[in-house]
């Protein structure tokens, strides 16, 4: 289900009474008599986002412009819990010396490509560090490893370490002459995979070897996956491609929003896999249209191959897959997974 929107340009003063009233349509007239009804969305849904918009309004003129308003004394206090890092400033070469490195040193240059973001401050970078290696579920690491990954954090990147919905880690502040001298150090770890973006950089929720609600295992499809494709050239050629494997219909591996998604269904006790494509959690979002009947756990590595085998003949130069598949639509993908 894709968002509407229920306000256009809300003041910023007005967010925490807009959102409470939001909250009070939802605790009055949302579906507590069914757990599985019990989503604002289904509320959404069920009364049309007009009439969602209306009670909001009627609800938001009892909080507008009360206590909960916020004020900049308010803001300023919130920002001040977010100190900027005292960055050191760095020579003026290093962005020079940099570009060297990459040219020289091809491993280097493929990490740096694909795990290192610019940072909105000249001289520094923000470096992705991969949980994706195949002897692991996506997204673990070890009690050494996140040892590691602290002390790292002190030394790099002024302590901080983020988590991404991607199932990786982030330093957010490396000055790009300490660059190298970290991607080192990642590679010893085993978290320099330079893999961030592409096919096998899988996000998997826990599925049925960890979840109770789980109707199959995700896991080891991902880990199946991750051998079939594990060529590097194979998978900077095929470009950006987000890959996301659920358990159940919960979602949390946000299968329907994958470029590619796989979903685990039970069929009489059985786990098969539902495939679907197109999906994309970005600006211009959508959800993956399912390609046809679910398979057996054995059968996915060959079917997401398939589905990349159409993508491979039919794009255009420079063309992604998601742009591939909304020009050309779910037919050719269809006829090949299925002939």
């Amino acid at each position: 289900m894709i968002a509407d929107v229920v306000r256009e340009d809300l003041p910023w003063q007005h967010l925490l009474t807009y959102l409470e009233a939001c909250v009070r349509v939802y605790n009055q007239f949302g579906r507590r008599d069914n757990k599985f009804k019990a989503r604002i969305k289904i509320l959404v849904k069920a009364l049309g986002i007009d009439e969602f918009r209306r009670r909001v309004d009627e609800e938001w003129a009892h909080l507008k412009d009360g206590p909960q308003t916020l004020n900049q004394a308010a803001v300023d206090a919130a920002k001040g819990h977010f100190p900027e890092p005292d960055r050191r400033p760095v020579a003026e070469n290093a962005t020079e010396v940099f570009d060297q490195l990459r040219a020289e040193n091809r491993s280097f240059a493929r990490f740096v490509t694909n795990n290192v973001t610019d940072h909105k401050v000249p001289g520094y970078k923000a470096v992705t560090l991969s949980l994706k290696r195949r002897e692991h579920a996506p997204g673990d690491v070890t009690a050494d490893q996140m040892e590691a990954v602290a002390d790292l954090a002190d030394r790099y990147s002024f302590g901080e370490v983020r988590v991404t919905h991607e199932q990786n880690l982030v330093l957010s502040d490396v000055p790009v002459d300490e660059l190298e001298a970290l991607w080192q150090e990642l590679e010893s770890l085993g978290m320099a995979n330079p893999t961030v973006g592409t096919l096998n950089d899988i996000i998997c929720c826990p599925g049925g070897d960890y979840c109770s609600l789980a109707n199959a295992v995700s896991i080891p499809i991902a880990q199946a996956l991750q051998e079939r494709f594990e060529d590097l050239d194979f998978l900077y050629d095929l470009g950006p491609l987000d890959l996301n494997i659920s358990g159940c219909m919960n979602a949390c591996g946000h299968h329907h929003v994958g470029h590619i998604g796989i979903l685990g269904v039970d069929k009489k006790g059985e786990e098969f896999y539902q495939i679907s494509i197109g999906g994309n959690s970005t600006d211009d979002a959508s959800l993956g249209k399912i390609l046809g009947p679910s398979f057996f756990r054995s059968d996915v590595p060959d079917v997401v191959e398939k589905v990349l085998e159409v993508y491979v003949a039919q794009r255009h130069e420079d063309e992604r897959f998601l742009d591939t598949y909304r020009r050309i639509g779910l037919k050719p993908f269809k006829e090949r997974v299925y002939a």
